[in-house]
């Protein structure tokens, strides 16, 4: 199968059916825009805090469409974006802390899992990022430093001998790997839905099948009608682009998947895997990959990284060419899958500010908030998002308030055709580069560095 959303939703039964849509003008204390993850953290939040207040989420198609419910399952609590970046405007502590709070996303999601009764497959387990040539190790050792320099913690990250990886999971040609604790798995579909539902208890009433046309201090207008309420926050995350006055503020860049049919226990036992490791590996043209409740293979990365005009997908149908790409990449990896079955790929965008590093805030003077621009670690930045939003719109004095990426200012995309040139170019010379050191260049080469030098990643 190719599209309906994500395979997330076929393990599940299917896309499920639609809430109803806002029935016309209505009143509300907060208007959330949005409902994946981001908006219904922050509805949960708000309401555990303070149920007395009026809470609305309007959504285009239904809770979990988007990127929460196509995403790779990865509850990392990581924090990949440009430390020196948030340094620029804040402290070295305060970047610690914030690298600190993503950490405890993992414990908080798990938790507010377990307290309201949500299965989402959830499994504790670590982040194995594997190097298959000699520059992908440069660059794994330099990964380790920087963790160790910025104080995480020594015994929650390790480098490890070609030996050492394997022992976890076989993979062609390893050279070593970098492990990283403190991490889960989860089936995304799943939590967004139970999150929807956990959210209903509280009162939260949901409207789906309801776009916004646009919004102002005050007011959210709909292709149902319009929404009065003195906050309004954005949670539209990888389909920001597509509302009025903010086609250029996130450009929406796509992932695509696919997943394996159930693999036999033989399989396994070649394969090894049996801690279920969130698992990458040290390309520039990133890929990811879980093993799934029932022995599936999920596997993404970049596909098509970009539609000229912030265009996203259809339903999340992606290209077969795409297809081809990623079971390229598992086979790589894992040679003896050649003539595995793939059950299913779909693909989704997720939002990337123009200096790759998130951002989330809320403006008093107007009432309007916004969280998002995750660069791909949404499932768990969106629980500090909604934690952040509440703590923000209710006034609260928090250390969560005064984290460095609140009320940062980042400056737009460029217009088109420059951003398409731009990332297209971009993914362009990651390829080449990852070429010439799988034919054996020993360091990062110069091509990666052009890459990043072009969109500032």
């Amino acid at each position: 199968m190719n599209g309906n959303v994500s395979f997330w939703y076929a393990d599940i039964g299917g896309v499920p059916d639609r809430r109803a849509a806002l029935p016309g003008d209505r009143e509300a204390d907060i208007c959330i825009i949005g409902a994946g993850y981001t908006g219904l953290w922050t509805a949960y939040y708000l309401k555990k805090a303070d149920p007395a207040l009026s809470v609305t989420i309007v959504e285009r198609e239904f809770a979990g469409f988007g990127g929460s419910g196509r995403n790779g399952g990865w509850l990392s609590g990581g924090f990949d974006w440009s430390r020196e970046k948030y340094l620029k405007t804040s402290s070295r502590q305060a970047v610690i802390a914030m690298q600190t709070a993503m950490a405890g996303t993992v414990d908080e999601v798990i938790r507010v899992a377990e307290t309201e009764g949500i299965d989402a497959d959830i499994v504790r387990t670590d982040n194995l990022v594997v190097a298959t040539n000699a520059a992908q190790m440069g660059r794994l050792g330099d990964d380790y430093r920087t963790m160790l320099d910025w104080e995480v913690p020594a015994e929650k990250v390790a480098l490890l001998s070609a030996r050492e990886t394997a022992d976890r999971v076989r993979i062609s040609g390893v050279k070593g790997g970098l492990v990283v604790g403190g991490m889960a798995r989860v089936q995304p579909a799943k939590l967004a839905r139970g999150l929807a539902a956990a959210v209903e208890r509280l009162a939260v009433t949901i409207y789906e099948g309801t776009a916004v046309t646009g919004y102002r201090k005050g007011l959210v207008e709909t292709d149902r009608g319009t929404i009065r309420a003195p906050v309004i926050l954005r949670a539209t995350e990888g389909f920001t682009a597509g509302l009025k006055g903010h086609e250029r503020e996130w450009l929406p860049l796509n992932s695509a998947q696919i997943v394996t049919e159930p693999l036999p226990e033989a399989l396994w036992d070649e394969i090894g895997w049996r801690g279920h490791e969130l698992l990458g590996e040290g390309a520039h043209a990133y890929c990811y990959a879980q093993r799934t409740r029932e022995g599936r293979i999920a596997m993404g990365g970049r596909g098509v990284p970009y539609r000229f005009g912030s265009r996203t997908d259809v339903n999340g149908q992606t290209q077969d060419a795409t297809v081809a790409q990623l079971h390229a990449i598992l086979v790589r990896l894992f040679p003896k899958l050649r003539d595995v079955r793939i059950d299913h790929a779909w693909c989704g965008v997720l939002g990337v500010p123009r200096d790759w590093c998130t951002t989330a805030g809320f403006d008093e003077a107007t009432g309007l908030g916004w969280a998002g621009g995750y660069v791909g670690l949404g499932v768990s930045s969106s629980n500090l998002a909604g934690r952040t939003l509440c703590d923000l719109v209710l006034k609260r004095d928090t250390e969560l308030v005064r984290l460095p990426w609140v009320n940062r200012s980042v400056r737009p995309w460029e217009p088109e055709p420059l951003r398409w040139l731009g990332v297209h170019a971009m993914y362009g010379l990651y390829a080449a580069a990852d070429r010439r050191e799988a034919a054996g260049l020993e360091r990062t080469s110069r091509l990666a560095d052009l890459a990043n030098a072009i969109t500032g990643h």
